[in-house]
Order: C-alpha cells, then structure tokens, then sequence
C-alpha cells in the first residue's frame, strides 16, 4: 500500500478521526500533496492546538524543492498561531482556550547538550523542527510539548500572531546580533518577510536603506510605506553609488543580508563602511564565491543569524505585549488550506509577503 494510499484508507464513519494536511510525501523535488492524515492524540505533557493561521514561509519551499533537509511523509508548516482544545496530565501552563504561538524549532531534541542547556536549540545535534523533521502546522490540529507553546498577548490578533516565529529570527538579528544603534545607517538587502521584519524593528532608530530587484517591485513599494528611508532597484540603479550618496562615502554601519544570493552578499560587503557590521540572514543553498577580503580589508565584523533562542521568545513576547511593533503589514493574503498551491506560487513570484492559510476540508 502506498502512503498516499494509505492517508486515504480512512472509513467514513472514522472520518472525524482524520484530518485534512500538506504533506511531502517522499524525498525529492515536489511530491507535496493535500491528503486526509489521522488526527493527533494529545498524551502525557503534551497540549493539543486547533491551527487558526499558518504562514508559508520560504523553508516550506526550500522543502518542496528537496533544497532543506527533510524527513517525509510529514506535513508542512511551522509559523502559527491557535487555541488550546486539550491538554495532557501533568500540563499545568496551558489551558484549554488559550490563544497561544509556538517555538516550532525544539520538536525534537536531546535536552542535555550545552546548546539545549544554554537555550540554544537550534544547534542541538539532534534536533528535528516542525513541518519538515516533525508533522507541523499546515493542517487543522497540531501537538507540541508544554514548553514549546507561548501565549499570545490579549492584543495580538491571531492573524499577527502566526508570524511569531520569523518575527523572532528578525528580532535575534537585529536586537541581540546586530548592535545597531541610534543614528547608524543600515542596508537590508532582500524585502522579503525577514527583511521587512528588520525593517519595522528599525524604524525611529536607523537610517534604512532596502534593496531588491525588479521582482521586488510590490515589496519595496511596502518597505516605503513600512518606513524605509531609501528604496534602491539594483536592476535598475548602482546600489554602491546609492550607497555612497546616502553615507557621504563612508558606507553603511550596518549590511544585513537577507535575501539568500552571492550577488546579495557581494554587494553588503562592499556597501558596508570601514569598522562596519555584516548579519547574515538569508540562506543561499548553494557555493558563493564573493570578494570575502572585504571583510579583513574594511576590518568588518561578521555575525551570522540562525533562527533564534529561548531568550528571543521572551523578548518577542514583550515587544508583542508592549505593541511597539504591528505586524499586521506584512499579510498580504489568507487563504484556505486547500489552496496552497497558489500560496506557494504567490511567494516565489514574490507576489506576496507573507500568506496566512486557515483550514478547510475541500
């Protein structure tokens, strides 16, 4: 019997047992299906979530296109918010009808490494996250551990709370990372959703500068409105001679890379100014070859982003509850679940900025 097959064998007098998902079904390029799966159990330290929103993020199509490690069959997604519908013995924070988020990234992991001890998942060496190591959220009922789930701020919607997640890896990156102080001049290479989360953390803060391609045009046109100080088409203009202009010669303070391309990264490089920072965010997939002198030349100091911490969480959650930050800009689509192939379509035409799906069992 087939996977697919067997995701379909469900009776219909069990069909409320079964559940409507995205799953990569087996390794390689696209084998990503919309199927019926078996609705999770929720056991022992476990809580039990009814998805509301789920953001499709450019990891969900780094897996349909076999270019981020994967374990099919699992379902997709790991950017959401939702209710609490139950909880497992032992669960004493999570209560049912909570609005809650979710750390996706510890699904799996040893818990006594010096990165978990530290808070520092990401780099446990057994770690699995949600939606390409474990089953996530592109479906109506996901199960985490108690510790994973964060609730959500009274004056949060539901909707912004879905971008929690990619909202902590802009916050690791430009408040813990970056060092970015008031007065700087920063460039953000790339208007995709991690660049322009950067962006609204800068704002009143630093002078920015975003660039992108042509593709780009919808997403600089927001990074405007969002507050970007000077928008640069490199399709269309010289981003050093922007860069120039702007900084009086002297190059930005700041060069966050977050659009995952060697000619991105090439181009951070040498926009940044003498003693200048470099954050690297976007993940290019492949060999780069770039002018890398620069960064002993210019006497740079170079910081790579991976995801975030448990001591992000907690500043997200502040920075959420306070609002000193709305998120809601950046959603450009909801759609049903069932429709997710035109979601994946509208981000890598870059059509979109961030798309929210909301089950349904068509």
């Amino acid at each position: 019997m087939t996977l697919r097959t067997a995701m379909l064998a469900a009776e219909p007098a069990a069909a409320a047992d079964t559940m409507a998902a995205v799953v990569k079904t087996t390794p390689g390029v696209g084998h990503v299906e919309f199927l019926r799966v078996p609705e999770p159990e929720c056991g022992p330290g476990r809580v039990k979530i009814e998805v509301a929103f789920s953001g499709v993020c450019g990891t969900d199509l780094h897996v349909y296109h076999d270019r981020f490690r994967n374990y099919p069959p699992v379902i997709l997604g790991h950017e959401f918010s939702g209710i609490v519908t139950e909880t497992g013995a032992g669960v004493q924070r999570a209560r049912v009808g909570d609005r809650v988020t979710v750390f996706p990234a510890s699904a799996v992991i040893c818990g006594s490494c010096e990165y978990c001890r530290r808070g520092y998942y990401l780099f446990c060496p057994a770690r699995r996250g949600m939606g390409h190591g474990v089953h996530g959220s592109f479906t109506r009922f996901v199960v985490v551990r108690e510790d994973q789930v964060y609730h959500l701020p009274p004056n949060v919607p539901l909707e912004d709370g879905a971008l929690t997640e990619p909202f902590a890896c802009a916050v690791q990156a430009v408040e813990e990372l970056g060092e970015i102080r008031l007065g700087d001049t920063v460039l953000i290479s790339g208007p995709g959703p991690i660049g322009l989360l950067c962006l609204l953390l800068l704002r009143g803060r630093a002078k920015t500068i975003v660039a992108g391609t042509a593709t780009d045009a919808m997403r600089l046109e927001l990074a405007g409105r969002l507050g970007a100080e000077v928008l640069a088409d490199v399709s269309r203009e010289d981003l050093l001679s922007v860069v120039e202009r702007e900084t009086r010669g002297r190059g930005v303070d700041v060069a966050m890379e977050c659009a995952g391309s060697a000619a991105s990264v090439a181009n951070c490089l040498q926009a940044a100014g003498k003693l200048g920072r470099y954050v690297q965010l976007g993940i290019i997939g492949n060999e780069a070859f770039v002018p890398f002198d620069l960064l002993l030349y210019k006497q740079l100091r170079l910081q790579g982003s991976v995801g975030y911490s448990v001591e992000t969480w907690a500043r997200v959650m502040q920075i959420l509850e306070q609002g000193k930050v709305s998120l809601a800009p950046l959603i450009t689509h909801k759609l049903p679940l069932s429709r997710w192939r035109e979601a994946f379509d509208l981000c890598e035409k870059k059509q979109a900025v961030k798309v929210l799906l909301y089950y349904d069992e068509a």
